[in-house]
């Protein structure tokens, strides 16, 4: 980890907040941050990260507490989601991805459901996910084609999903797909609880990303998979509506993903440009790269001042789609900015594999595009401006 120049200070967190962000960073030093590296090399799943992680009560903990859950508040998740990407996204993502889902279920589900399905993924004992996206269509959610047939006791399911975290490794998933072919387009949708070892479930990973290697992602193909009617949840039909309302929460907290790789990627220009000698200068003597660092801090400092605020206008659920469109935006475009920049900075050192500046280059092209992509984003802002 590079020098610390107080970029995810705790100024901006409010008080209840404060001991998740700092049992995140502890945790995010001691077991995130030293095997970065070589899980992006290997690409392997970080299980002992995430066992670490279950085990020290910061994984899965948004679920409520009558689930087994520590009720985590949407501005804890920030927090956490700030340190854990500062130390590395790949890893990050695995942790944030392991209860990936469970709010539609006890938010829009039933208890029995929660007991059943959520409960185990608090306690450390499951993991799940949540499978939207499919192999030609990814943010339009009223274009999807995975269907879901209505037969005796229960649903078939019959369709492909792809960019879905934890497709292999889950025990079970939050399935969105299309019910109906009414003139409203976005009441044709509904969730269900498939469990990944249902016949006519089959899923592989996704091969080699660019970036955040040490998530998994896969491509499901679900034939003929029977989901017994009382694994809907919500309503019939209520599956599109219950996603916009998820994904709010969801950007704020992507917002989190890019702070914590700008703030990695600030770090890591700073460290470099006052530690190299060039033209019998120190680097960080030069006017340019002096301006570069400035707009670098300036731009991080307006996004995660915008991100918080928008983690309370949420949770507040005050224009909660316009402020999570506009954090999500903010947040992860600068951390593609600092990134490039700091790339630039480092001059042919910059393509080093073994690089941390590199390692967070690819991975910020992710948040970008997942949870709604930078242009659905600005469709959202001006559309909810009005």
């Amino acid at each position: 980890m590079s020098a610390d120049l107080g970029l995810l200070d705790e100024s901006v967190v409010p008080e209840h907040a404060l001991d998740v962000k700092r049992r995140a960073r502890e945790f995010a030093d001691e077991h995130i941050a030293p095997v970065a590296e070589e899980h992006f090399r290997s690409g392997t799943y970080p299980w002992e990260v995430l066992e670490a992680g279950q085990e020290a009560g910061l994984v899965a903990q948004d679920i409520p507490e009558e689930y087994g859950g520590s009720g985590f508040t949407l501005q804890e998740m920030l927090a956490m989601a700030e340190e854990f990407y500062r130390a590395d996204a790949g890893i990050g993502l695995t942790l944030m991805l392991a209860s990936f889902g469970n709010e539609l279920v006890y938010k829009y589900g039933t208890d029995e459901q929660a007991e059943q399905y959520v409960r185990p993924v608090a306690e450390g004992d499951q993991l799940s996910g949540l499978a939207v996206s499919e192999p030609q269509t990814g943010s339009d959610l009223a274009g999807m084609t995975t269907a879901a047939e209505k037969v005796e006791g229960g649903y078939e399911l019959t369709g492909e999903k792809y960019w879905v975290g934890n497709a292999v490794e889950a025990d079970w998933l939050t399935v969105y797909a299309k019910t109906g072919d009414g003139e409203d387009r976005y009441g044709n949708y509904s969730l269900f609880i498939v469990e990944t070892d249902s016949e006519g479930y089959e899923a592989e990973h996704i091969p080699e990303k660019m970036g955040m290697r040490a998530s998994k992602q896969g491509h499901i193909v679900f034939e003929d998979c029977f989901v017994p009617e009382e694994n809907l949840v919500g309503a019939e039909g209520g599956g599109f509506y219950a996603l916009a309302d998820f994904f709010n929460h969801g950007r704020v907290v992507v917002g989190g993903h890019g702070l914590g790789l700008a703030a990695a990627a600030i770090e890591e220009a700073w460290e470099f440009v006052h530690d190299r000698e060039a033209f019998a200068r120190n680097v960080s003597e030069f006017q340019s790269v002096q301006h570069d660092l400035a707009d670098m801090r300036t731009e991080f400092e307006a996004a995660r001042a915008l991100n918080w605020r928008a983690a309370d206008k949420v949770a507040d659920n005050d224009d909660a789609g316009l402020w999570a469109a506009m954090a999500k935006l903010k947040s992860t475009e600068t951390a593609v900015d600092c990134a490039e920049r700091g790339m630039q900075l480092h001059g042919g050192r910059s393509i080093l594999s073994d690089r941390r500046i590199a390692r967070v280059y690819r991975d910020v092209r992710i948040p970008v595009i997942y949870e709604g992509a930078s242009e659905i984003q600005r469709n959202l802002i001006y559309r909810q401006s009005n």
